[in-house]
């Protein structure tokens, strides 16, 4: 970064395609882990603050300093509607990176959700906004405008790297990150875990009481029974 106070902004960041964004709607945060070898979600430390619905968007990242929210603020001026701002602390817990106000200006822009590593403040307010924060946890400490930052460049964030472009999905479990080297074939990857997934609820509800692959392994080599 060019400079003590300055933030960079990247001038050509990537969208999702909005059409990507509505066909993999409605999916649950596991069904993302599942197409990507069972990784992608983001440290359970970083949880909703509140009840909201599942959300899913495309990532604006921003870096921003420990206990600094210049680059956020910045930020506002640069996200488009359906992005999911992804910003990172560094894990910095000392002060809040975003509160009620920021949210507000958030939401007016089109935003989706706000997930951060750092903390958030004014839970209440953060409610009556209404848009979805995924954070650490709340203070009241709050922090400084003086930079460094940066928008729109690869970040790691809750030990996953995120690149602006990228699919980001929240639910009560947690956030998942899809990478755009996924998405070629996210929505036949899904489709087939949505399937065999209704398939076991079947069975389930048909009274099954193991599932075929368990039963095939008790009676396999894999198991050794002592008498």
């Amino acid at each position: 970064m060019a400079g003590d106070q300055a933030v960079t902004i990247h001038r050509h960041i990537k969208r999702t395609d909005p059409a990507l964004l509505k066909a993999l709607s409605g999916y649950p945060t596991g069904n993302f882990t599942d197409i990507q070898g069972r990784r992608g979600a983001l440290d359970p430390a970083i949880k909703p603050l509140f009840p909201s619905a599942p959300i899913i968007g495309s990532a604006l990242t921003v870096r921003a300093g420990p206990g600094d929210n210049l680059a956020p603020y910045l930020a506002v001026g640069v996200l488009a509607p359906g992005d999911v701002l992804v910003i990172t602390t560094g894990g910095w817990t000392g002060s809040a990176v975003l509160g009620d106000l920021m949210a507000g200006f958030f939401k007016n822009a089109g935003a989706v959700a706000v997930v951060t590593d750092g903390m958030a403040r004014d839970l209440k307010g953060l409610t009556g906004v209404g848009l979805p924060v995924f954070a650490q946890g709340l203070t009241p400490n709050a922090p400084q405008k003086t930079g460094p930052g940066e928008i729109g460049g690869e970040i790691s964030i809750g030990d996953v790297v995120v690149r602006a472009g990228d699919i980001v999905v929240g639910d009560a479990d947690g956030v998942v990150i899809l990478p755009q080297e996924h998405f070629a074939d996210a929505v036949k990857a899904i489709e087939a875990i949505k399937t065999k997934e209704t398939g076991v609820e079947r069975e389930i509800a048909a009274g099954v009481k193991q599932p075929a692959w368990v039963q095939k392994f008790l009676a396999g080599d894999g198991v050794a029974y002592v008498d």
